[in-house]
């Protein structure tokens, strides 16, 4: 990577960090207190009046900030405006919505920017947490200022992965399933985020999932030291014009090796 290229990373960084920050500001005024929410079409789950203040309060700073940028958001109609850019947000504006609106601390901002399909700057924020993950593409990840670094584990029968039972069956591993410890933990951007703390050996997601959910925790991940590509081993890409990554398997190197091999 050149220089030009890591101090961009850096910059955008920081503007993810300042808008992140005044995102947890609103989001706190409506927390508790009973915020309106609507249900959005084919069960995609809960909308509250927070995601939608929080996503306009983030558009309107980031692309400010960045005019060239594209905008790819949960919580705004997409456009393909954002292909011919030259980079562009990802963003989930509330992720944990659930969590949100019955009032517990389980929710956070999910921000990351995208330079030809690669993630190079992302924050998640866990506001009432006291989280704040960050990670520059050459700079690695931080959990609130200390550095972020895999799990050693190299043996898919021994430590803990996150992930669901029904995620850990003989059809989705030929080679034999993976004994390990099975946790979960939501929503998905705090979910990889603790796998790069090192806290969890792997993680493993067999079905799609939206960018802005996993954008900011895969730079995490890598930046941290860890290998994540999708369930067959291919590269994740993103900004992509159907934004849907088709799933995740993350672990150190060594063990992702292993892992990938039962597939």
């Amino acid at each position: 990577m050149q220089a030009r290229d890591t101090d961009q990373a850096r910059a955008d960084l920081a503007l993810l960090l300042d808008a992140a920050r005044a995102a947890a500001d609103l989001a706190l005024g409506f927390h508790g207190k009973d915020p309106q929410v609507w249900h959005k079409p084919d069960e995609a789950g809960p909308v509250s009046e927070a995601d939608l203040a929080v996503d306009t309060l983030l558009r309107d700073h980031l692309t400010a900030a960045r005019p060239s940028y594209g905008w790819l958001s949960e919580e705004t109609p997409d456009s393909p405006a954002r292909l011919s850019c030259p980079a562009s947000f990802i963003i989930d504006p509330i992720d944990g919505t659930r969590a949100f609106v019955a009032a517990e601390k389980g929710w956070g901002h999910s921000l990351a920017i995208a330079h030809g399909g690669q993630v190079t700057a992302g924050v998640v924020l866990m506001p009432l947490l006291n989280k704040c993950y960050t990670a520059a593409l050459g700079c690695g990840a931080h959990l609130n200022d200390t550095p972020l670094t895999a799990s050693t584990n190299t043996d898919p029968d021994a430590g803990k992965m996150l992930a669901r039972r029904p995620q850990i069956t003989d059809d989705l591993w030929p080679g034999g399933p993976p004994a390990m410890k099975l946790e979960h933990r939501s929503p998905m951007a705090y979910r990889l985020a603790c796998l790069a703390e090192g806290r969890f050996d792997a993680t493993f997601v067999p079905k799609p999932i939206w960018e802005w959910d996993l954008a900011a925790g895969a730079l995490l991940l890598t930046e941290s030291g860890h290998a994540a590509t999708d369930p067959n081993g291919a590269p994740l890409q993103f900004n992509a014009k159907h934004p849907r990554a088709p799933g995740l398997l993350a672990a150190n190197p060594a063990l992702h090796a292993q892992l990938l091999a039962r597939r």
